[in-house]
């Protein structure tokens, strides 16, 4: 990189290299999926404290960020990561000053150095911009799928409608057609920017340093003699003043320096693990150690049941008085077929039970295929898995958990009303209780 750099003119010891630069985007955006897997497990083992942590982990990860940011903004003049990677932030300059640089670096950086006003526009693409993003993103994953659902769920509002629906109406419109143009916008505009820094035809390797005037740069002698003086100051302070190295104050900035020593150890600790895991001994421990137990099969409650339920029934034969056996003429075997097709709905003796009200459930027999789907009993289409493994069409299940599919209600007459439960937000083959409603299916990539 430093190379193609020098060839397209003079080289310049204080910038980054590109490498440099997206080494340091990977660890930044590497940092809030590794968090949030821990608090997972953590939220595993203590659901009833850190479930709603976990709930809101992009809002207090930006909020935690915002303190973090601004702290080493204002005492390395940097960003958390960039500070790892030797890197900081400062005023861009329309001409380059190597002469003051060299002869006066104390004074240039003092001069070059982030004000309070630029700390601020810095958080706003540092924090903001990547928060908004990530909301933005999770926003279109959940729509892109309902969409598919046709006019039912991208109708237009009916005139009257209260401005909360409205509003929901206009922010799908922009997710469906306006945001994947604009994320393709953003990227391209970032790689037209990683390019024109590469071949050094601009200062800026990202378009929003570009709009807020900072550019990134590699931290110099004067920089670390800076730092170390701050410091040195900050140690000496509560000795002179009275007050106590415990203090909250204190902590806090101690908490905030020792983040740099906390990253490079929790690197490492994450690509152990990840050696661990991917590795042949790790798999080869984990092969011995489960030879050992006998485990039973999983069983699901209302499946047994629902297979019960799909057996074909045999044939009806009849023994004439020489004893010859002869089949069912015409309208008896229509009679078993109305038979058979009247069995396929289950009854309040084989129907699982709901806890909450003790009514028998409305469920479906599982397919005799694995590729036919349990709701409308044909091939299924764009696949979605519920939580409890089986497998249904996308809108067959996400109308039944709504309570809306028409076999539902079909068989929800007035005379199963209040002794019936309809299978909403239920799986429609065991009747089991789906965490999350719709949310909690997931789609399936073939």
């Amino acid at each position: 990189m430093e190379f193609v750099t020098a060839l397209c003119g003079t080289f310049d010891d204080g910038k980054p290299s590109l490498f440099e630069l997206l080494s340091e985007q990977q660890l930044a955006s590497l940092l809030p999926p590794t968090l949030r897997y821990l608090l997972t497990v953590l939220t595993h083992r203590y659901p009833r404290h850190l479930l709603r942590i976990l709930n809101s982990f992009d809002e207090l990860y930006a909020l935690a960020g915002l303190l973090v940011e601004r702290h080493y903004l204002k005492t390395r003049g940097g960003s958390f990561t960039e500070h790892f990677y030797g890197l900081k932030r400062e005023k861009a300059l329309a001409a380059e000053i190597p002469r003051a640089a060299s002869s006066a670096p104390n004074l240039v950086r003092d001069a070059l150095k982030l004000s309070d006003v630029d700390i601020w526009k810095n958080l706003a693409v540092m924090v903001g911009i990547p928060y908004l993003k990530r909301k933005l993103d999770e926003a279109y994953e959940i729509d892109a799928p309902r969409a598919m659902l046709g006019g039912q769920y991208t109708r237009p509002p009916a005139k009257g409608a209260p401005m909360k629906e409205r509003f929901l109406y206009y922010y799908r419109w922009f997710l469906r057609k306006v945001y994947p143009s604009l994320n393709a916008a953003y990227y391209f505009a970032i790689l037209a920017f990683n390019l024109g820094y590469l071949f050094d035809n601009t200062k800026y390797h990202n378009p929003f340093l570009w709009l807020i005037g900072t550019r990134v740069r590699r931290m110099n002698g004067a920089d670390y003699q800076a730092i170390e003086a701050l410091e040195k100051a900050a140690a000496t302070t509560p000795r002179l003043s009275g007050g106590s190295m415990f203090s909250p104050r204190n902590m806090s900035r101690r908490l905030m320096g020792g983040l740099s020593l906390v990253l490079p150890t929790s690197i490492f600790a994450l690509k152990f693990l990840e050696w661990w895991y991917a590795s042949d001994f790790a798999k080869q421990l984990s092969r011995k150690a489960a030879e050992s137990l006998d485990l039973p099969p999983p069983t699901v409650t209302g499946l047994v049941e629902a297979q019960a339920r799909n057996k074909p029934k045999p044939k009806i034969t009849r023994t004439s008085e020489d004893g010859v056996e002869e089949k069912a003429d015409d309208d008896e075997a229509e009679g078993g077929a109305e038979e058979e097709a009247s069995s396929k709905e289950p009854t309040p003796e084989t129907a699982p039970i709901a806890a909450s009200t003790l009514l028998p459930i409305f469920t479906v027999p599982p397919p005799k295929r694995s590729d036919m789907c349990p709701i409308c009993e044909d091939e299924i289409q764009t696949p979605a898995a519920c939580q409890t493994g089986v497998v249904y069409c996308f809108s067959c299940i996400h109308k039944w958990m709504s309570g809306t599919h028409a076999r539902q209600e079909k068989f929800m007459t007035k005379e199963r009303e209040g002794k019936w439960e309809s299978g909403e937000g239920r799986c429609a083959v065991t009747g089991r209780k789906v965490l999350g409603g719709t949310e909690g299916l997931r789609r399936i990539m073939v």
